[in-house]
C-alpha cells in the first residue's frame, strides 16, 4: 500500500482517481488547492504525487518545481495530469517522473502508478 497524494480541483476527476487506485490498495488523500497541497506533500511526504497542471493557488508546474528543490521529496515519483496534450513535455522539463493527458482511462491510471511505484517511470 502506496501514500498517494493527489492535487486536482476537479471533483470528478479527484474521486475517480480516489476510487480506482484505493481500489488497487493505494491510500489517497485528494487536495484542492495549490498552496495548501505544497505544504501538506511537504509535511506528510508521500510515496507518490499526482499533480494537476492547473490549480488554483499555484500551478501544478511551479508546484513540481518546488517540490523537487527539496531534499526529502527530490526523488519522489510525481505524476503530472494536465488537459492538453503539450503541457506534458513541459512538465517532463519540470521534473515529473511522468505524465498523463486528460481523459485518461482508469486502467491506465492504475498501470502508470503501479509502474512509477515499482521504479519503472517512462522516459
Amino acid at each position: 500500500m502506496a501514500r498517494i497524494i493527489h492535487v486536482e480541483a476537479d471533483e470528478r476527476v479527484g474521486a475517480m482517481v480516489r476510487r480506482v487506485l484505493g481500489e488497487a490498495g493505494h491510500m489517497v488523500e485528494v487536495i484542492d488547492h495549490g498552496i495548501l497541497a505544497f505544504d501538506t506533500i511537504a509535511f506528510r511526504k508521500p510515496d507518490l504525487v499526482i499533480l494537476d497542471h492547473s490549480l488554483p493557488g499555484a500551478q501544478g508546474l511551479d508546484i513540481l518545481r518546488a517540490l523537487r528543490r527539496l531534499p526529502a521529496l527530490g526523488r519522489t515519483p510525481i505524476l503530472m495530469l494536465a488537459a492538453r496534450s503539450g503541457a506534458g513535455a513541459e512538465a517532463m522539463d519540470a521534473g515529473a517522473s511522468d505524465h498523463l493527458v486528460k481523459p485518461f482511462t482508469p486502467e491506465l491510471l492504475a498501470r502508470r502508478v503501479q509502474a512509477m511505484l515499482h521504479g519503472d517511470v517512462r522516459a
